[in-house]
């Protein structure tokens, strides 16, 4: 049986042949740590005295909080400064941009080659047919000192787009287009191969569109198979076309998929749910507040000159805020060249220095409570960039609706804009905190534990709602406990009600979004005892193990009924969930040899890794 491309990669990066399911040793041709994320690799590397393994593969970059306008960033990036310059580390720093983008424009990771990084969205790198990762602190520091990281080999997914949009879509149409088809889990757990007649002809921009929203359907990534784009992007940056992969004719896919994209319109996300996917005319004419165009998934060249061509002679709607956000600094210094940096100040537009932007809560791009806003990035979920309305658009759709002053498309502008009226003051809102709980987990580390359990209705719940990225440059543990679910309806009380060994039971694809440990360490710092799924999203799962807090995908956990307050007694050896006042039991996933092992040793990196 032939080999998928994702699978061919994976076994030139470890030893002998893989198939899926395997947990191999992946060895990491490049690896980046952020600027939150950094300080967190740095202490670990330091508590357990490791040393850098290759520092020409390994990066820092600071792209979230580009400027260091925080003192808890400003001290964690140079906390990861001091650190490269004592161990010969490049550091890509507040004025290089996105770390992903900057992966694939220096060119540390290429074709047929593998990255990890402390961004959720490390898999972009699959636009160029490289293999990347998102993964936590525990991960990279392990990578950093060891130049591999264990790796559990996906199954590989086949999806073929079929037909071509229309000419007011785009990339970014496309994939909300298969988050539509596909949902917020459709692809958990997947490494997905995109084929098509139309993705052959895609720009290496369009590429990183698509590839950037694998995480939002929750999948491993989205890689595609190098086209002329690519060659040609590699051939000026290191002289020569890099060796290539392409699927075997006879490869083994668990699955495929198509997805008809023939004159597709434009469409969007509305507030809340990425994948709450309709087309734009469904609520064309919505008023709205501010724009931001950017992220890494729309704030590369080709996206702004896309928004310049509408905003050229045109204005920002009175009492709108158009935030424009590029990606890299390369970037940014192209469309000062070029003259765009002028127009959009002209059309009455903010311009930031390069970097994420709108996600990270460190740069503009944020709304207040009661703000709609019409934004270009990957993810819309409920704070995650601010406390208003966010949908997710194209930027010709952001741009277009920014001088209309309501949503709406390229060529649906009207001739005066939305104005706004007078309306009803905004009640103020909150958020509540409790006291700091920090209880360590049993170092005796039992293999059946007992608890009452907490039951978290609905599923994916990403990690915005359990630890709100306002909270990422928090890196003492003790202090993560009290943000536990600060932003989840109906669960902010939860540090102030929760007891050590209490068990958080969850739906489908628990932890989806970014990769930040905190989201995992809240619940360790609360000394809750174990959490149970019935699906995790691929970067929570990873940084549970890999503290070694237990956890346990159980698919069919409602048929114990439980409620919150109920009592069980789980077994990590042999998957046994018993609901102790019934009686009734349902048996989960058991732990893997490799979750056992950095179970029993208390973490990864314990016991000198």
């Amino acid at each position: 049986m032939g080999k998928t491309i994702i699978e061919k990669i994976i076994e030139n990066h470890t030893d002998g042949p893989v198939k899926p399911g395997d947990v191999v040793d992946l060895r990491i041709d490049a690896r980046i740590a952020r600027d939150f994320g950094g300080a967190n690799v740095v202490k670990n590397i330091k508590k357990h005295n490791l040393s850098i393994q290759d520092p020409g593969k390994t990066f820092f970059t600071f792209d979230c909080n580009p400027g260091g306008s925080d003192q808890s960033y400003a001290a964690n990036q140079q906390l990861c400064r001091i650190f490269a310059r004592e161990n010969g580390i490049r550091v890509y720093d507040i004025n290089a941009g996105i770390g992903t983008h900057l992966a694939i424009d220096e060119g540390f990771v290429g074709p047929g080659e593998t990255l990890v990084s402390t961004d959720s969205h490390a898999n972009i790198v699959g636009a160029v047919g490289a293999f990347g990762q998102g993964m936590g602190d525990k991960d990279i520091a392990y990578t950093f000192a060891h130049g591999e990281i264990w790796f559990k080999v996906p199954p590989t997914m086949k999806i073929t787009l079929q037909g071509k949009p229309s000419s007011l879509a785009s990339a970014k149409d496309v994939v909300l287009a298969m988050l539509r088809e596909l949902g917020a889990s459709g692809l958990l757990g997947f490494a997905v191969e995109l084929y098509g007649e139309w993705v052959k002809g895609l720009s290496l921009s369009s590429r990183v569109t698509i590839a950037s929203m694998a995480t939002e359907m929750g999948g491993i990534c989205i890689l595609f198979p190098p086209n002329i784009a690519v060659e040609d992007h590699y051939r000026k940056l290191r002289g020569k076309i890099p060796h290539q992969l392409s699927a075997d004719d006879d490869a083994d896919y668990l699955k495929g998929l198509e997805i008809g994209i023939e004159d597709l319109p434009p469409l969007i996300s509305r507030p809340g749910h990425p994948e709450d996917v309709v087309p734009v005319a469904a609520v064309r004419g919505k008023k709205i507040d501010s724009v931001f165009i950017g992220s890494c998934t729309n704030g590369r060249y080709e996206d702004l000159l896309a928004v310049a061509k509408i905003l050229q002679g045109k204005k920002v709607a009175p009492g709108v805020v158009l935030k424009i956000v590029p990606s890299t600094d390369r970037c940014w210094q192209r469309c000062l060249r070029e003259g765009l940096l002028s127009l959009f100040k002209e059309a009455g537009a903010l311009v930031g220095n390069a970097g994420c932007a709108g996600c990270a809560a460190g740069q503009i791009g944020q709304n207040g409570p009661g703000e709609v806003t019409v934004s270009t990035g990957n993810r819309n979920f409920p704070g995650k960039q601010g406390l208003g309305e966010v949908y997710l658009a194209s930027p010709a759709t952001a741009a277009a609706s920014a001088v209309a002053g309501q949503i709406t498309t390229a060529d649906k502008i009207p001739e005066r804009p939305a104005v706004f009226v007078p309306r009803l003051p905004l009640q103020k809102t909150g958020i509540k905190r409790g006291k700091p709980q920090g209880v360590a987990i049993s170092p005796q580390r039992p293999t059946v534990v007992r608890g009452r359990v907490w039951v978290i209705k609905g599923d994916d719940i990403d990690t915005d709602m359990i630890y709100h990225n306002r909270y990422l440059a928090i890196t003492e543990f003790e202090q993560m406990g009290r943000f536990a679910f600060s932003n989840l309806s109906g669960w902010k009380d939860f540090p102030q009600k929760a007891k050590p060994g209490d068990i958080i039971v969850a739906g489908q694809n628990f932890g989806r979004g970014s990769s930040r440990q905190q989201a995992v360490d809240c619940f360790r710092a609360l000394g809750i005892g174990m959490i149970i799924a019935k699906s995790f999203a691929s970067i929570y799962e990873r940084n549970a193990i890999n503290v070694g807090f237990p956890i346990m995908e159980a698919g069919e956990i409602e048929r114990l009924n439980l409620h919150s307050g109920d009592e069980v007694e789980v077994d990590f050896l042999t998957g046994r969930i018993e609901k102790l006042s019934s009686g009734e039991v349902l048996f989960g996933q058991p732990f893997s040899k490799v979750q056992l092992e950095i179970y029993q040793k208390g973490g990864l990196l314990e016991r000198g890794g």
